[in-house]
């Protein structure tokens, strides 16, 4: 499953009610680095399905979220488990560094 897009309106169903984990992927149309990892996501997303959902959030047109969870800069990408962040990530890595990263959600 590709990733989808959460909003402000359902970040709280989608997200924080999962009963698996889910990684947010913070980004801007104007972000290059934004843009960059966006393939390796997808693909972590195609991989990993069963065990983590991957979700990107606009900081651009859904605020609310972005200034809840403090994101300063982006690409950031949280993992939340259980309503909570449990992991954030913050920057542009390759698909490596990024499973690295998740491997206690995906190992």
């Amino acid at each position: 499953m590709a990733t989808q897009t959460v909003t402000d309106a359902d970040f709280e169903s989608v997200v924080l009610k999962s009963d698996k984990p889910v990684l947010v992927d913070f980004w801007a149309a104007w972000c290059g680095p934004c843009r960059q990892i966006a393939p390796s996501l997808e693909a972590i997303s195609d991989e990993q399905a069963e065990k983590i959902t991957v979700v990107k959030l606009n900081i651009d047109e859904n605020p609310e979220t972005a200034a809840k969870y403090g994101i300063m800069s982006i690409p950031t990408m949280n993992v939340y488990q259980g309503g909570d962040v449990v992991k954030t990530i913050v920057g542009a890595k390759p698909k490596a560094a990024l499973e690295k990263e998740l491997s206690d959600f995906i190992g």
